[in-house]
This record gives structure tokens, sequence and C-alpha cells, in this order.
């Protein structure tokens, strides 16, 4: 009883020095299959390893990814808080870099189907956390669903994941329109994966920009370029996230210059007390 009084104390004093809620980030792509879990993960570990608190939520309900990338068990899921009303901090993992996360479960697609008393129980746990972290990041599903998009449209930034193919490039293109379409002013990353070559990954991303900004009227900002590195399969056979398992490979160095850029551009970008995550989720839920 004593550890537990303690651990609430912490908390609540970690709260109180951080005025700040955390910062959400929503990583999303048009189809599975480019990358985007391994880069969530990735991304994340390079926050922690620059002084930044993370906490990485798993929302691709049923596949389990970030935990089997980490090659961890979890004891509980964010479905098990949601069915069992169990405090949130009971089922926050810690991983490498001190990365803190939430693995994922199966059911989560009820959610809005959740009566008032077991959407408030949701709500009250994520305020517990939100100023706990500079950052709080969700993975979430491949395409848009109706669970899925209100995390989506919620979050402050919204990062997509795509790879130089052709599918790929229109399933990205169409993910982007579907979220123009409900929420335009959402600031909008694109991040290239398993691109051949620095300059051909480039002029993909660029002449993307241009595309989205002609037909969607959308200025998206262009995260970086991940290479097509073999680093990356060995570190997913051994469970080992590829930043910590090969710092020198080229995908790492590229990782580590591309988080450089954005906690620069961030740290430039200001805000005006902007609406907090369950304000905004809460609307999305009352619209639908």
């Amino acid at each position: 009883m004593k550890h537990d009084q303690a651990e609430s104390l912490r908390r609540q004093f970690e709260i109180l020095q951080n005025p700040k809620q955390a910062k959400t980030i929503s990583f999303v792509s048009g189809k599975g299959g480019v990358g985007k879990s391994n880069t969530a993960l990735n991304f994340s570990l390079e926050l922690c390893r620059n002084d930044k608190k993370v906490l990485l939520i798993d929302l691709d309900i049923g596949m389990g990814n970030i935990e089997i990338l980490l090659g961890l068990h979890s004891q509980y899921t964010i479905v098990d808080m949601l069915q069992e009303q169990l405090p949130i901090y009971d089922i926050i993992e810690t991983g490498p870099n001190n990365l803190s996360y939430i693995s994922g479960g199966t059911g989560l697609n009820d959610i809005f189907s959740l009566d008032q008393t077991e959407l408030d129980y949701f709500f009250v746990q994520y305020h517990k956390i939100s100023k706990m972290y500079d950052f709080i990041v969700f993975d979430m599903g491949a395409g848009a669903t109706p669970t899925s998009m209100a995390f989506v449209l919620a979050a402050d930034e919204c990062i997509v994941v795509t790879t130089p193919e052709p599918t790929s490039i229109t399933d990205a293109y169409s993910m982007i329109k579907h979220i123009v379409k409900e929420q335009p002013g959402l600031s909008m990353y694109v991040l290239m994966n398993r691109s051949q070559s620095q300059k051909s990954g480039t002029k993909a991303l660029e002449r993307f920009q241009r595309v989205v900004k002609q037909f969607l009227k959308k200025d998206i900002q262009l995260l970086g370029i991940l290479p097509d590195d073999q680093v990356v399969s060995t570190a997913v056979i051994r469970q080992v996230p590829y930043s910590i398992f090969n710092k020198k490979a080229a995908v790492s160095k590229a990782l580590k210059l591309l988080i450089k850029n954005y906690i620069s551009d961030s740290a430039t970008q200001t805000a005006n007390e902007p609406v907090s995550f369950i304000q905004k989720f809460k609307r999305l839920i009352r619209e639908r």
C-alpha cells in the first residue's frame, strides 16, 4: 500500500512539473506492408534517445506488432483496460531507451458502441497520463475505419508512411484525401520508407507533395526518407528494433537525421493553447 501511495504521489508530481499536454502523433498508411509499425516504433525510440518522454500506443488492433518487433510480451492490452476497467498505469510497459508502450488487442472496433460510462473511463484514464509525456504516438491500423479515424483526426499531427511502389503511393493519397475531407487543418507529414536512393526518394516525395497540393489544396510536410536496408529485415527476425540492432546501418543513420530535423522543426512551431486530444476525440464521437 505504501508503495502504491508513493508511486501515485510521484506521478502527480510529474504532472504538476509538466503543465503542457503531450503532443499526439498518429502513424497511418494507406495499406499494410509498408513498414508503418516498425517506423513508428523506431521513430519513438529515437525520440527517447533525444531525451523525450514517449508513450507508444499500439492501435493496430489484433496484430500486436509492437511487442512482436520488441520481442516482448505484455501482460495487458488497451482492450483489457477498456473491458476490465484497469488503471492505465497497469497496462503501460517499459521497453528499450526507457520507451513506454501499450500493446493492442482484439475487440477495440467496438469503441464507438461503448456506453457513456465506459467512454468516460477511457477519457479519465487518458487524462491521467497526458501530461506525463512529451509525445504520445498512436500506431494505427492500415486503412481508414471509424475507430482509427477518431484517433487520427483528434491527434495534433499525422505521419503518413508510404513506399515508392505505385500502389502504396496511390493508397497514401487516398488516405490523405480522406483525412483532408474530415479535418483539413490537421498538420500532416509524409515519410518515404524503403527508398532505393536518396535522390529517387526525394523526387518521389516532392512529386507526391505537388499532387496533394494541386488536387487536395493541402500542404503536407516532407518528413524524410528511409532507405531500403537489409538490416531492417534482419532486425525484425531477431525481434530487436533496427535503430538498436545496428546504430551504424544506413537506415538507422537516416532515422537519426530525420528525428533531429523533426525535433528542430517542432521546437520552432508555436501553438496558442490548442484544443486537447480528449476534447477533439469527444467531439468526433458526438458527431458519429
